[in-house]
């Protein structure tokens, strides 16, 4: 039986309720640079302009904010060191480091199923 206000579906068109889990973390990785990124600290840790220069086409301001975002959600850490000259490095954490197996798989995903540009 059919909800008011809503059509019935056709046999065998089931479609799922969108997973909450799911939706909230593409809220985040769904943002562009965000997975580049991650995906670019995987080699340890890392200062602005090394991130700034492994990853073509980023702003310096896109680079910040997406670092401060990643900051926030506990996937990134940034550190501060003593100077002089005070130096800055960003490295994943646990909960980012928990994020490359899913990465890893989004890139093989992509190498096979999406044609590079150009």
């Amino acid at each position: 039986m059919a909800r008011a206000g809503r059509a019935p579906r056709p046999a065998g068109q089931v479609c799922e309720r969108a997973d909450a889990a799911l939706v909230r973390a593409f809220d985040l990785l769904g943002k562009r640079w965000t997975g580049v990124l991650l995906g670019t600290l995987r080699g340890g840790p890392a200062g602005f302009r090394a991130l700034a220069r492994a990853i073509d086409g980023i702003s310096d301001s896109m680079l910040s904010e997406r670092l401060r975002e990643l900051g926030e959600v506990g996937l990134v850490a940034r550190t501060v060191g003593e100077g002089p000259p005070v130096s800055v490095t960003y490295a994943l954490t646990d909960a980012g480091r928990a994020l490359l197996p899913a990465l890893e798989q989004l890139t093989r995903w992509a190498e096979e199923h999406l044609p590079a540009k150009g």
